[in-house]
């Protein structure tokens, strides 16, 4: 018996986060949590000596820890946490999988659903997985729905029942702050415990970005007396803590190398593997309802993208979609109606909002560069609007931008009639870059443009060539679609 197998089980972990590949080897960090007071967990990499792990945060009577670790290119690479032992491909040279997920919770009484209904899609991912190993898990935003954070306190739950224009008179007290971060925790811990999700965040290493349900619905969106109100930035930052403690798996005074602004005023981050990159914008840290990314993403953004090797395909991980239909005429409708209408803020996080259209051309350019003057293929991959679609915008090349949607893991899919309002909006078509118009498609398969089913993607490269299909709750596997 060795040491590691008399340690105490973790209460949540191990986790895997991806930092990158090369042909022989991949680069990585686990994350583990423990009763406080338990000896930290050990880390045995295949091909290295065991190790204990590093403390990152003591919470509510529990210990986080991470380790940085290498495992070689492999079919089955092995590693353990404990004592338990745990396999990955980390052979991304060749052939390969990648999935993609988002929305991974619901508004109101997510806490509440049986498993057995909520985890369908990810137990469905979960078996995909052992027959047939994915390299990488992408998640692209509302990994938690955090809305009801506002519940963890009573001065947090008056806070937003006050009119808009009165919540700047509620304080920010230490009291809530910890009522607040405790929800957050404990929510955390929920998710990695789940059995389908506790598997692939162990055997799948995963790259994850936030969207707004990681913080409250519609952060960054709503007027400055209720975004800037010392409730709403208390609330952000706990959601930030948890953020990058359990979906970077870093500690807050330790961001990882994949991460270029060392302020953290933007948690974007990038990996490059063999032949192909993941790029992950924050495109919720420095969100006003007059902008999506600061000068600080923006600086991230350029940084990450330079880095990528002419010729590598780029992944986009963008949490709204790139490519969508023209809402800014959803947007103009709503303003014959007084007040602050229910889905504004959801109208205002889309790249196409007219407050945000100069800088979604800037988005698009960038793109276009990447993809034309480096010779790059690109393909967005995005979530959040709870259905699945596609998209493309043809280039001035004659190549086109690839836009997948997949949305959601487990949100319940949402009426019909939204899939069929949003098809017909899409028919107007429009072009942000002159001349390279934006056209919304069906998946493959099927007739209409939006599907209202709980799904995932699944992006397959073979000899060097990529495709994607979705897995459809309801429909099974769509036929795959070259991008």
């Amino acid at each position: 018996m060795t040491p590691s197998d008399r340690l105490p089980s973790l209460e949540a972990g191990p986790v895997l986060y991806a930092r990158g590949a090369t042909p022989v080897e991949s680069q990585l960090t686990v994350l583990a949590v423990t009763r406080e007071g338990d000896p930290a967990p050990v880390l045995e990499p295949e091909g290295g000596a065991a190790r204990a792990m590093t403390r990152r945060a003591m919470l509510f009577g529990h210990a986080v820890w991470t380790s940085d670790f290498t495992l070689p290119a492999k079919d089955a690479a092995a590693y353990r946490v404990n004592g338990e032992p745990h396999t990955v491909r980390t052979d991304l040279g060749g052939d390969l999988r990648v999935a993609f997920v988002s929305c991974n919770g619901q508004e109101e009484g997510d806490e509440d659903r049986s498993h057995e209904d909520r985890d369908v899609m990810w137990r469905r991912l979960a078996q995909e997985h052992e027959s047939d190993p994915f390299v990488l898990l992408l998640q692209g935003g509302d990994q938690l729905y955090a809305d009801e954070a506002v519940k963890a306190h009573p001065e947090t739950a008056r806070w937003h029942e006050l009119p808009v224009e009165r919540r700047p008179e509620v304080a920010w007290e230490p009291a809530m702050a910890e009522a607040v971060r405790g929800y957050f925790f404990r929510r955390y811990l929920q998710l990695f415990r789940q059995p389908a999700m506790r598997i692939l965040s162990a055997g799948v290493p995963t790259m994850m970005i936030w969207d707004d349900h990681d913080i409250f619905d519609g952060w960054g969106s709503h007027p400055p007396a209720l975004q800037e109100s010392p409730v709403a930035l208390g609330l952000f930052a706990a959601a930030r803590e948890m953020f990058v403690l359990f979906q970077l798996g870093a500690g807050p005074d330790a961001l990882p190398t994949c991460v270029p602004d060392a302020t953290g005023a933007s948690l974007t981050h990038a990996a490059r593997f063999p032949g192909f990159a993941v790029i992950l914008p924050d495109l919720r840290s420095e969100r006003t309802p007059a902008r999506v990314m600061g000068e600080a993403g923006w600086r991230a953004l350029t940084s990450v993208l330079a880095e990528v090797p002419d010729g590598d395909r780029r992944i986009v991980v963008s949490s709204v979609p790139a490519l969508g239909p023209r809402l800014s005429l959803v947007e103009a409708l709503l303003d014959f109606y007084p007040g602050q209408q229910q889905y504004e803020d959801d109208l205002r996080d889309q790249w196409q909002s007219r407050g945000h259209r100069a800088e979604w051309i800037r988005f698009l350019t960038a793109l276009e560069r990447e993809a034309i003057e480096r010779a790059g293929p690109l393909t967005v991959v995005s979530g959040e609007i709870h259905l699945a679609t596609r998209g493309e915008m043809r280039l001035r090349d004659g190549t086109a931008i690839h836009q997948l949607v997949a949305s959601g893991i487990t949100h319940p899919k949402p009426p019909r009639a939204m899939a069929i309002g949003l098809g017909l909006l899409s028919r107007l078509g429009h072009a942000p870059l002159r001349g390279r118009p934006v056209r919304l498609k069906a998946l493959p398969g099927k007739s209409a443009t939006y599907t209202a089913e709980r799904n995932y993607l699944v992006l397959t490269r073979r000899a060097d060539r990529w495709s994607a299909a979705w897995e459809l709750e309801e429909s099974g596997r769509t036929p795959a679609l070259d991008v």
